[in-house]
């Protein structure tokens, strides 16, 4: 039977579909649910699944990725569910595709297509719809001539379109090529521009503020949490792919600090490589964040392959930045990373969990929903939340230290910064100034020095700071060295 005449509609509305792999000895999924992500994509994108086939090969098929007699089998499946789709849990060439198709008369939508669609139907703001049609570009340029059939020569020999018209003729496809070519430039250069302006809107925030970056996997409950901490008004939801554009919103962690916290777009399991790329903008907050929240959906069983996969996109990612970063005069060095127990209120039992503390000592189990009531009406507390907290806002402060400050009264604002984010412990008024003792965060600190303040500084032996004579403004102390938090997951015990 020959290939589908035109792909040209490849969404999976309300369509009749059956999900399809092979299983190689390297594969990765869940063994629990082998098809359980998948079904989860497709029925974010409208499908109806049907029915499920799988086959164990040591290697894929070159022409087909699957058997023959499987494909016999997936075709009879096809027919007797009146399934007009077959969706398939890999990335497949072009050609893999049409012979697919051939064989068994119906669409085939690989991997890569059905997590595109998703993201195409998702999109909301400017951004996003551009890095989604560029991914959607990349994808299907190579594919072009196994999915469209019009290859007809539009002025063929002794064509009457006059002088400069006659010869061989331009192949519709190499048409369709340059329409291509041309407006993946064109979508190249305005991400460009939005990349260059995300770039500096994150360095001037993280000059200003300490920042935080929320990933994890899609669905791990990101959205929810920091709707939880932030009046953000992210919109969340309990399916996947339900955030695709950063947003960031202030986080008041109380005693005077404040935060800027960001919600990014969750992670997936073998997520093509374009939309990794296109999406760089979007991860640009989690990139250059001074502290990384992992969040972690405990309660799902495949919860162990989602963390590999986070971890491992964020190296692969945080690779390229370093690599590009070489020889820069300010470097950059990953962001240090903390890893959230979410959804713990899910869990039948507490064995998944102490498990994981095992293995990860320094997480932190939460339950990112909303406070409930209590009996009083005052809302209850949600656990970890207090602990995550207390945490980021030690982190933000830096070391506590005991120090004495002497600053102008001419100084007003700088004193009452002092007063509303730092403890207080003593105060001593002169002659045309003021002397506080007070037990400050070191990055506290070095905001306070590095705003240009007039400020003295007393007993200050470690830092080895040199205030300028007089009332001139001190000398910025050192930046503290913060360590990187290694969360790598070893293997479990068997």
């Amino acid at each position: 039977m020959p290939p589908n005449p035109e792909r040209s509609s490849l969404k999976v509305q309300s369509e009749a579909s059956i999900l399809a792999a092979v299983r190689l000895p390297d594969s990765t999924f869940d063994h629990a649910d082998p098809f359980g992500e998948l079904r989860s994509l497709a029925e974010q994108a409208g499908a109806r699944v049907v029915g499920e086939l799988t086959q164990n090969l040591p290697r894929p098929v070159s022409a087909t990725y699957m058997g023959s007699g499987k494909l016999e089998e997936l075709k009879l499946l096809c027919e007797a569910l009146d399934a007009s789709t077959v969706i398939f849990d890999h990335d497949l060439s072009p050609k893999q595709i049409a012979n697919i198709e051939g064989a068994i008369g119906r669409k085939v939508i690989d991997r890569s297509e059905l997590i595109l669609d998703i993201f195409a139907a998702r999109a909301t703001s400017a951004e996003a719809k551009l890095q989604v049609e560029l991914a959607q570009l990349e994808y299907t340029y190579p594919r072009l001539k196994a999915m469209w059939s019009h290859l007809e020569r539009i002025v063929g020999v002794g064509g009457i379109g006059g002088i400069g018209t006659r010869g061989p003729g331009e192949q519709q496809l190499e048409i369709d090529r340059r329409l291509v070519q041309s407006r993946r430039n064109d979508l190249e250069r305005e991400i460009r521009v939005i990349q260059a302006r995300k770039r500096r809107e994150v360095q001037a925030r993280k000059a200003e503020h300490f920042t935080v970056g929320l990933v994890g996997y899609t669905n791990a409950g990101k959205s929810t949490l920091f709707n939880s901490l932030t009046a953000g008004g992210a919109y969340a939801d309990d399916r996947l792919f339900a955030t695709l554009m950063t947003r960031t919103r202030e986080w008041d962690l109380g005693g005077g600090v404040e935060v800027m916290l960001s919600d990014t777009v969750g992670f997936v399991r073998d997520l093509p490589h374009n939309l990794i790329a296109a999406f760089r903008a979007t991860l640009e907050e989690a990139t250059h964040a001074d502290l990384l929240l992992i969040v972690l959906d405990v309660a799902d069983p495949a919860a162990q392959l989602q963390y590999e996969t986070v971890m491992g996109t964020l190296d692969d990612l945080f690779e390229e930045i370093e690599e590009e970063s070489e020889g820069d005069d300010n470097g950059w060095t990953p962001p240090p990373r903390v890893v959230l127990l979410n959804k713990v209120d899910r869990l039948q039992d507490n064995a998944p969990l102490l498990i994981w503390q095992q293995r990860i000592p320094d997480a932190i189990p939460i339950c990112a929903l909303p406070a409930k009531p209590g009996p009083d009406g005052q809302p209850l507390p949600r656990r970890g939340i207090p602990e995550l907290t207390d945490l980021v806002r030690r982190a933000c402060r830096g070391e506590e230290r005991e120090l004495e400050l002497s600053l102008p009264l001419s100084e007003a604002k700088t004193i009452s910064t002092i007063e509303r984010r730092a403890k207080v412990l003593a105060r001593e008024y002169g002659p045309g100034g003021v002397t506080l003792k007070v037990s400050i965060g070191e990055r506290q600190l070095q905001q306070l020095l590095a705003s240009g303040a007039k400020v003295r500084i007393a007993g200050h032996d470690r830092a080895k700071a040199r205030p300028a004579p007089g009332w001139g403004p001190a000398q910025p102390l050192p930046k503290p060295v913060t360590p990187r938090v290694d969360n790598a997951l070893p293997p479990a015990d068997t």
